[in-house]
Protein backbone atom coordinates (compact mmCIF):
# COMPACT_ATOMS: atom_id res chain seq x y z
CA UNK A 1 0.00 0.00 0.00
CA UNK A 2 1.51 3.21 -1.21
CA UNK A 3 2.23 6.13 1.69
CA UNK A 4 -0.19 9.16 1.15
CA UNK A 5 0.49 12.48 2.26
CA UNK A 6 -3.47 13.58 3.82
CA UNK A 7 -4.26 17.21 3.67
CA UNK A 8 -5.23 18.81 7.72
CA UNK A 9 -8.21 21.13 6.86
CA UNK A 10 -9.56 21.47 10.32
CA UNK A 11 -8.10 21.69 14.50
CA UNK A 12 -10.45 18.73 14.71
CA UNK A 13 -8.10 16.63 12.29
CA UNK A 14 -5.00 17.76 13.88
CA UNK A 15 -6.45 16.47 17.25
CA UNK A 16 -7.38 13.27 15.40
CA UNK A 17 -3.98 13.54 13.84
CA UNK A 18 -2.08 13.87 16.91
CA UNK A 19 -4.06 11.41 18.99
CA UNK A 20 -2.70 8.96 15.99
CA UNK A 21 0.65 9.86 16.88
CA UNK A 22 0.73 7.70 19.90
CA UNK A 23 0.13 4.83 18.26
CA UNK A 24 2.06 5.47 15.22
CA UNK A 25 5.19 8.01 13.81
CA UNK A 26 3.46 11.41 12.59
CA UNK A 27 5.54 13.52 10.33
CA UNK A 28 3.48 17.14 9.62
CA UNK A 29 4.20 18.74 6.73
CA UNK A 30 3.43 22.64 6.29
CA UNK A 31 3.80 24.02 3.35
CA UNK A 32 3.39 27.09 1.17
CA UNK A 33 1.86 27.05 -2.16
CA UNK A 34 3.26 30.76 -2.54
CA UNK A 35 7.05 29.64 -1.98
CA UNK A 36 9.43 28.40 -4.26
CA UNK A 37 11.74 26.95 -1.10
CA UNK A 38 8.20 25.08 0.18
CA UNK A 39 7.77 23.87 -3.40
CA UNK A 40 11.37 22.26 -3.56
CA UNK A 41 11.14 20.59 0.10
CA UNK A 42 7.15 19.11 -0.79
CA UNK A 43 8.96 17.83 -4.08
CA UNK A 44 11.74 16.14 -1.35
CA UNK A 45 8.93 15.33 0.83
CA UNK A 46 7.31 12.86 -2.33
CA UNK A 47 10.74 11.51 -3.16
CA UNK A 48 10.56 10.50 0.22
CA UNK A 49 7.45 9.03 0.01
CA UNK A 50 8.24 6.85 -2.56
CA UNK A 51 9.97 4.15 -0.35
CA UNK A 52 8.13 5.61 3.12
CA UNK A 53 7.16 3.04 5.82
CA UNK A 54 3.79 2.15 5.91
CA UNK A 55 3.91 2.65 9.66
CA UNK A 56 4.10 6.71 9.81
CA UNK A 57 1.56 8.89 8.96
CA UNK A 58 1.64 12.07 6.88
CA UNK A 59 0.12 14.86 6.90
CA UNK A 60 -0.28 18.19 5.24
CA UNK A 61 -1.02 21.72 6.27
CA UNK A 62 -1.06 24.00 3.75
CA UNK A 63 -0.70 27.60 5.25
CA UNK A 64 -2.72 29.73 3.05
CA UNK A 65 -5.71 27.87 3.51
CA UNK A 66 -5.32 26.41 7.36
CA UNK A 67 -3.53 29.27 9.19
CA UNK A 68 -5.58 28.01 12.19
CA UNK A 69 -4.42 24.26 11.71
CA UNK A 70 -0.98 26.05 11.20
CA UNK A 71 -1.21 27.86 14.05
CA UNK A 72 -2.68 25.63 16.33
CA UNK A 73 0.25 22.96 15.66
CA UNK A 74 3.02 25.36 16.58
CA UNK A 75 1.38 26.20 19.64
CA UNK A 76 0.82 23.34 20.73
CA UNK A 77 3.92 21.11 19.88
CA UNK A 78 5.95 24.37 21.07
CA UNK A 79 7.46 24.55 17.34
CA UNK A 80 7.41 27.77 15.86
CA UNK A 81 6.31 28.19 12.51
CA UNK A 82 8.19 27.94 9.38
CA UNK A 83 7.29 27.47 6.12
CA UNK A 84 8.32 24.98 4.73
CA UNK A 85 8.17 22.49 7.84
CA UNK A 86 8.40 19.25 8.65
CA UNK A 87 7.64 18.34 12.43
CA UNK A 88 7.91 14.69 13.50
CA UNK A 89 6.06 13.33 16.22
CA UNK A 90 5.21 10.97 18.21
CA UNK A 91 3.03 10.90 21.43
CA UNK A 92 1.79 13.96 20.89
CA UNK A 93 5.23 15.61 21.25
CA UNK A 94 7.38 16.92 18.76
CA UNK A 95 10.53 14.86 18.83
CA UNK A 96 12.36 16.77 15.75
CA UNK A 97 11.82 19.40 13.22
CA UNK A 98 13.32 21.12 10.50
CA UNK A 99 12.41 23.71 8.09
CA UNK A 100 13.78 24.82 4.26
CA UNK A 101 17.26 23.01 2.68
CA UNK A 102 17.12 20.65 6.10
CA UNK A 103 14.30 19.28 4.60
CA UNK A 104 15.10 16.56 2.12
CA UNK A 105 14.73 12.44 1.33
CA UNK A 106 17.51 11.42 2.86
CA UNK A 107 17.05 13.65 5.98
CA UNK A 108 13.58 12.42 6.56
CA UNK A 109 14.51 8.27 6.14
CA UNK A 110 17.20 8.95 8.61
CA UNK A 111 14.88 11.65 11.27
CA UNK A 112 11.52 8.38 10.46
CA UNK A 113 14.00 5.15 10.45
CA UNK A 114 14.65 4.57 13.93
CA UNK A 115 10.57 4.92 14.80
CA UNK A 116 9.39 3.41 11.88
CA UNK A 117 7.69 -0.14 12.72
CA UNK A 118 9.53 -2.30 9.94
CA UNK A 119 7.89 -3.46 6.83
CA UNK A 120 5.94 -6.58 7.42
CA UNK A 121 7.89 -9.34 4.65
CA UNK A 122 4.74 -10.93 3.86
CA UNK A 123 2.57 -8.15 2.58
CA UNK A 124 3.77 -8.08 -0.57
CA UNK A 125 3.48 -11.54 -1.29
CA UNK A 126 -0.60 -11.57 -1.02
Amino acid sequence: MATKLIPLYSIADLDAALAESSAHPLLLFKHSADCGASLMALDELQRHLEDAPDSVRYRLITVQTGRDVSNETAARLGVPHRSPQAILVLGGEAVWNGSHRQITAETLQRVIAPHAAPADPHSALA
